[in-house]
């Protein structure tokens, strides 16, 4: 299959081109493969090559699911492929081999995907930019001189770029909307419960969750479908819906009460594309029949930022402390990057009724960030403060990290809080710059309600589609 060809399909057409034998899994990697030799030396998307174990999958027979023989990549940190290393970006863990499938990763198998590969992130998903030390920066398809953002940054590079139409990702403080908005993506971090982290615990706390970056709203819905089946012993889920999320696309959101704002929920201001992002798409959704209005949930942004803060280092203290324990030595200021030593160092310091304490202000704030959602059915935010930032100016590896998240939070000032509440929320690839750079606009509502974003997602992908506008 030519590339051109490859690429004007997501990933349901292309399934059915396999269905209706005009295209055998086979080539599809193939198409897959060229790509990758084309264009992985200059972006640093996929940092780990699993076409050996993808070829032998095609030859034993892939299961008949909804996505069979898709090529597929998975991010390289918290799913865990059997056989595989999951270097989670950092030098510490590069030779880690997991024993395991993570429930995810069974998921897809079932589902009929080509697994061949792992995309690259920043160390353990700490930071907004996908620059780690192990394995190098992943560059923006759309400018190379930009950032993909993070930290499911080699995910969303490989999709915009054409490796594959839709690739694994996860998030904890922004990390699927981040990369997503970078380079001019769909991306929809699910609410906290709807997709199994087995046989790991919760990532950070209940922060991080697991979807994709795709090109096409149907794309996430069915993946969604694909890999939201609780599991036993999970701390906390949410029913499948009776109708699957790809059927419920089928149906109109109805006339929904949209509240908007311009500005960030972080300290600071949005540079002036994001604003203009947000005005248009407010003006977009108001043609479309919906109630919109100014409005944002009154919430202390920032103390639900450093109380997170604590449950992340803490979480990252013990994950160091348990690795030095399986091996028998602790480890070493030089085997990690600064700002994860920093984290690693801050974490050690906390108390258990310091951790109890954030755990229960953050529940408390995150009532009041619900709260917004019985007078909305949906917030309207920028997803970023500013367009992709330059490659190398929030470097979680410089000497000086004084005022590195006065950095990060003007580039990412409107994602955690999301986290946080355990909302849904999707970024929407509804506007560009005028150097041609991505701006995603976000959409967020109450607890358990993909469905309803992603009809609206739908609703805007039709009115000003956005899928076959891809870089050079």
């Amino acid at each position: 299959m030519e590339f051109e060809e490859y690429r004007r399909h997501d990933a349901i057409g292309l399934a059915r081109l396999v269905a209706d034998g005009e295209v055998t899994p086979t080539e599809l990697l193939d198409a897959a493969m060229a790509r990758i030799a084309e264009v992985n030396s200059s972006l640093n998307a996929v940092t780990l090559n699993l076409e050996e174990q993808a070829r032998k999958a095609i030859a034993a027979g892939l299961p008949d699911g909804p996505l069979k023989g898709i090529p597929f990549l998975i991010k390289d940190i918290g799913a865990t492929m059997a056989g595989a290393p999951t270097g989670a970006g950092s030098r510490l863990f590069a030779n880690l081999v997991a024993s395991v499938d993570s429930a995810v990763i069974t998921a897809y198998r079932r589902a009929g995907l080509a697994l061949f590969g792992k995309t690259n992130t920043p160390e353990f998903g700490i930071a907004g930019v996908t620059e780690p030390v192990a394995t190098g920066p992943t560059l923006n398809p759309w400018n190379l001189q930009r950032t993909t953002g993070g930290s499911s940054g080699g995910s969303a590079a490989a999709v915009a770029s054409g490796i594959v139409p839709a690739a694994h990702a996860s998030d904890g403080g922004g990390s699927i909307r981040i990369p997503a908005s970078c380079c001019g993506l769909f991306g929809l971090k699910p609410s906290r419960g709807r997709v199994s982290t087995a046989p790991a615990g919760e990532g950070w706390g209940g922060l991080g969750t697991q979807h994709a970056v795709t090109r096409s709203v149907r794309d996430s819905a069915l993946l969604l479908d694909i890999a939201c089946t609780p599991q036993p012993g999970d701390p906390y889920w949410l029913e499948p819906p009776a109708t699957p999320f790809l059927r419920l696309l089928e149906g109109a959101p109805g006339r929904l009460r949209i509240g908007f704002t311009t500005s960030t929920l972080m300290p600071g201001k949005l540079e002036p594309p994001c604003v203009k992002a947000v005005q248009d798409a407010a003006a977009l959704c108001a043609s479309l029949g919906h109630f919109v209005e100014e409005g944002r949930p009154d919430v202390d942004y920032q103390a639900m930022s450093d109380h997170a803060t604590t449950v992340v280092s803490s979480s990252i203290a013990a994950m160091l402390e348990n690795e030095g324990a399986r091996r028998g030595k602790p480890v070493g200021e030089d085997e990690v990057e600064t700002l994860t030593w920093l984290l690693y160092q801050m974490g050690l310091q906390v108390t258990g009724v310091q951790i109890a304490v954030a755990i229960q202000a953050m529940q408390a704030l995150s009532r009041k960030l619900a709260a917004f959602f019985e007078d909305y059915d949906v917030l309207l935010l920028s997803t970023l403060g500013k367009p992709p930032a330059p490659v190398g100016t929030i470097n979680a590896n410089a000497a000086d990290l004084s005022d590195y998240g006065e950095r990060l939070f003007a580039f990412t000032p409107n994602t955690q809080p999301f986290n946080v509440g355990g909302q849904p929320a999707m970024t929407v690839p509804l506007s560009w710059s005028d150097e041609g750079l991505p701006i995603g606009v976000q959409f967020v509502t109450r607890g358990g309600g993909e469905a309803l974003l992603l009809r609206l997602g739908a609703q805007l992908e039709a009115a000003q589609p956005w899928f076959d506008r891809h870089p050079d």
